[in-house]
């Protein structure tokens, strides 16, 4: 046999007993569970418009089905109905404790036989210790007693952040009120 020949079948059989190996290595290697590279918690206050509270009223119905109204959230689990929300944001359950900040955007009620929201909305910072904002999306199924929606990006302190916000409602009074406790856990900070 010539040299070429000899080299070719080295190679061969040095690949061949190897490649059990690398296939094993592979399929045996655990996944690692990453830690959070900042972790936050925040409370936000939203109080809705029912006609006679125009002057606290954090959330207004901007939208509502033919059979609801833009005053009192509709039948059926809220199906339908739209809100805007301009609600403050702070560090402790106490409505009247000093915001960091506001929660600004919109939830929608998107099922008539359970009671869940769409969430798309961001934190938005104005206090000395974070500047910037935080962006969230997701399902929110109300009736879980926590709930995990979409960390989707950031600007200033929390530039492309992302990660998973923990959702639980910590009050609830009637149509008119609800505060949100919101455990955020970032993975990725820049």
């Amino acid at each position: 046999m010539d040299t070429k020949t000899l080299m070719f079948l080295a190679l061969f059989h040095l690949i061949f007993l190897l490649s059990p190996s690398i296939i094993d290595a592979s399929s045996t290697r655990k996944i690692r569970a990453r830690k959070p590279c900042k972790s936050l918690v925040f409370y936000f206050h939203d109080i809705i418009y029912n006609g006679k509270n125009s002057h606290n009223a954090t959330a207004v119905i901007v939208g509502a089905p033919a059979w609801g109204n833009k005053t009192i959230l509709a039948s059926q689990n809220h199906f339908g109905d739209l809100v805007v929300f301009d609600d403050p944001i702070t560090l402790d359950n106490n409505l009247h404790s000093t915001p960091v900040g506001r929660a600004q955007g919109f939830y929608v009620y998107d099922k008539k036989d359970i009671f869940t929201a769409w969430l798309g909305f961001s934190f938005v910072f104005n206090s000395t210790e974070h500047k910037g904002s935080l962006n969230f999306a997701g399902a929110d199924p109300l009736m879980n007693k926590t709930r995990e929606i979409s960390v989707i990006g950031g600007t200033g302190d929390f530039f492309m952040a992302r990660g998973i916000a923990t959702l639980m409602t910590d009050s609830f009074e009637g149509e008119v009120y609800f505060r949100l406790r919101t455990d955020i856990k970032l993975y990725e900070c820049w």
